[in-house]
């Protein structure tokens, strides 16, 4: 079965929900797979990945706010060697996913109607986060 990989690069500005679907998207649909299974992976401690609504952005909003709620930024924390935002960003990434799965079919992530794939960056400060993405399929 063939496979493909590739890794994107995504910029953050802080933290954050950055949607990745149309990059992820579009280098499926250049594999011109007929069916197969798409992992992401997000090589970062402190980042993640979500499948989560894309039409209202007030989803992505209230899932800031529940996981500043679930996990603080104060000084409860011993791990804090790059700030009071760094053990609160694993643990986050802990409750979320550093690796999805993405059935594809016929050049197109079969995602629902009202899904978005998003890199969530927990961290208040920019980074430049690299994504993995293995594609194995029966091309066409």
């Amino acid at each position: 079965m063939p496979q493909a990989l590739t890794r994107l690069t995504h910029a953050t500005h802080g933290q954050g929900f950055y949607d990745l679907t149309r990059p992820v998207a579009q280098w499926v649909a250049e594999q011109a797979p007929a069916v197969g299974l798409l992992t992401v992976f997000c090589r970062h401690t402190s980042a993640s990945l979500v499948i989560q609504e894309n039409a209202d952005p007030t989803v992505r909003q209230d899932l800031t706010t529940f996981l500043d709620t679930l996990a603080p930024e104060d000084d409860r924390y011993v791990h804090a060697d790059e700030g009071p935002d760094d053990m609160p960003a694993h643990i986050r990434t802990m409750v979320t996913a550093t690796s999805l799965t993405i059935p594809v079919e016929r050049g197109r992530l079969l995602l629902g109607t009202w899904q978005g794939l998003y890199l969530a960056e927990h961290r208040r400060r920019p980074h430049r986060r690299e994504i993995v993405l293995h594609l194995l399929a029966d091309c066409a």
